[in-house]
C-alpha cells in the first residue's frame, strides 16, 4: 500500500470556484470524526479492495497519510491525533511517513501551528490561492492578504515541509500581478508549489456569475500565458515542474501525489473519498448525513468497479504525461499488451511531428509547448475500445 486520504468535509464558508464534497455546517463534526476512525477500521475487516490486507511488511505499509478536504485545519489538533493513531493502531506504517495537513491561513496562529508542529504532522499545505485582495474576495475565500503572508512566515517557524497553492487564469488578474503572486511565493522560499488554473465548474457560483455577467469569463490564452510565466520563474528558481501543477525544490517533492500519479493504491476514508488499488476503484458515498448512517451501522458506505484494461491504460497515458515519469513504452507493451503500444504510437505520432510530444528513449514525454495542452493531448491518446 501507499497511503491514505482522510476527507475531512468541512469549511467556514464555500469558495465560488470549488466542487469538492463539504458542508459550511460544523454540527456533526464530533460525529464525523469518530465516523472517519469507524471507517479505517471497517476497511480494514472487510477487506474489500486488495490494500485493505495491509500486510506487515514494507511493501503493504502506508508511506503517506494526507488530510484534504473540505478544510482540514478547522479541526482541533486533538482531533487530526486521534485519527491518526487510528491509522498506526489498524495498519502497518513505515518508519517515517508523510503526514500532510492542507490547511487556510485563517486557521493557522501561531498557537495552532505549536500545536501541530508537536502532532505527527510533518507537512503543511497551505491554501493561499493569491497573495492579492482583490482575487480572494472574487473567489470568497476567508482570508485576507495580510494573513496568507502572515500564516507563512509564522508556518516556516515550526515547519520545514510547506506547500502553498496558487491561482493564475482569475479574470481581472494582469500578468503583472500573477507575476508577482510567484515572486512572492519565491522570496517566502517555501519549497514546494501548486499551481491550478481557475476552472468554471458546474453548478459553482463562479459559473453563474459568469453566466449573469457579474464576473468576466475565464480567458484560456491568459490563463496559459500564466503557466508559462511561472514555468520560467519556477526553473530559474531550481523548482522542478515534476506534475503539470506541481513545483518542488529538490526534496520536497509530494510522496502523496507522486504516489497516486505513479499508480500506488491508495485507501480513501470520508465521504467522497476514492480508493484505488491497481485493479479495483471505490469511492464513498458524498452527502455527510448517509455517510454516517452507514458507517454507525457497520456498513462501509463504498461503490466498487473493477477496471479493465482499457481504462488502466487510459489512465496511465492520463496521469503519466503529466509528470517528469512520462509513458514508458515498455511498461504500455508489458502491462497492457503489444497491440496498446502500437495504438499510443499510431495517435502519438501527428503530436511528436507538431512538437508537442517526443520519444526520450523509450519515454513518451510532453514539450514544454505541449504541457498546458497535456490533458487534452492524453485523452486524444486514449483506447476507446480494443477493436
Amino acid at each position: 500500500m501507499s497511503g491514505i486520504y482522510i476527507h475531512i468535509p468541512f469549511c467556514k464558508q464555500a469558495c465560488h470556484y470549488c466542487d469538492f464534497h463539504f458542508s459550511t455546517s460544523m454540527k456533526y463534526k464530533n460525529e464525523m470524526i469518530a465516523a472517519l476512525c469507524e471507517e479505517i477500521r471497517l476497511s480494514k475487516e472487510h477487506h474489500v479492495l486488495e490494500f485493505a490486507f495491509a500486510k506487515a511488511d514494507s511493501q503493504n505499509s502506508i508511506q503517506t497519510i494526507y488530510f484534504g478536504g473540505g478544510t482540514p485545519s478547522v479541526l482541533d489538533t486533538s482531533q487530526i491525533s486521534q485519527i491518526i493513531d487510528t491509522v498506526y493502531e489498524n495498519y502497518q506504517v513505515t518508519e517515517n511517513p508523510e503526514i500532510t495537513l492542507e490547511a487556510n491561513p485563517d486557521d493557522l496562529t501561531e498557537a495552532k501551528l505549536k500545536e501541530l508542529s508537536q502532532s505527527p504532522i510533518n507537512r503543511l499545505s497551505i491554501g493561499i490561492q493569491s497573495f492579492f485582495e482583490e482575487d480572494l474576495k472574487l473567489m470568497n475565500r476567508a482570508h485576507n492578504a495580510q494573513e496568507a503572508q502572515e500564516c507563512i512566515l509564522t508556518a516556516r517557524s515550526y515547519f520545514d515541509n510547506i506547500s502553498i497553492d496558487l491561482i493564475y487564469g482569475i479574470p481581472g488578474m494582469t500578468v503583472e500581478r500573477w507575476r508577482e503572486n510567484i515572486y512572492k511565493a519565491i522570496d517566502l522560499q517555501i519549497p514546494h508549489i501548486s499551481s491550478y488554473a481557475l476552472t468554471v465548474e458546474d453548478k459553482t457560483p463562479l459559473k453563474s456569475f459568469i453566466e449573469k455577467g457579474i464576473i468576466d469569463p475565464v480567458d484560456d490564452e491568459l490563463a496559459q500565458q500564466h503557466f508559462h510565466i511561472l514555468l520560467d520563474a519556477m526553473q530559474l528558481h531550481g523548482y522542478s515542474n515534476y506534475e503539470f501543477s506541481n513545483f518542488g525544490k529538490e526534496g520536497y517533492f509530494s510522496q502523496n501525489n507522486t504516489a497516486y500519479w505513479t499508480g500506488k493504491s491508495y485507501l480513501g476514508i470520508g465521504p467522497s473519498a476514492h480508493s484505488f488499488d491497481g485493479i479495483k476503484r471505490g469511492w464513498n458515498i458524498n452527502n455527510n448525513v448517509k455517510y454516517l448512517k452507514s458507517i454507525q451501522a457497520g456498513e462501509l458506505p463504498m461503490e466498487i468497479e473493477e477496471l479493465t484494461t482499457v481504462d488502466r491504460y487510459n489512465e496511465y497515458i492520463m496521469t503519466g504525461l503529466r509528470t517528469i515519469y512520462g509513458v514508458s513504452l515498455e511498461k504500455v507493451s508489458k502491462d497492457y499488451g503489444a497491440n496498446f503500444k502500437t495504438y499510443l504510437l499510431d495517435q502519438a505520432a501527428g503530436y511528436i511531428k507538431d512538437h508537442l510530444l517526443y520519444l526520450d528513449g523509450d519515454t513518451l514525454q510532453v514539450t514544454r509547448k505541449g504541457k498546458f495542452l497535456s490533458d487534452g493531448i492524453a485523452s486524444e491518446l486514449f483506447m476507446l475500445n480494443l477493436n
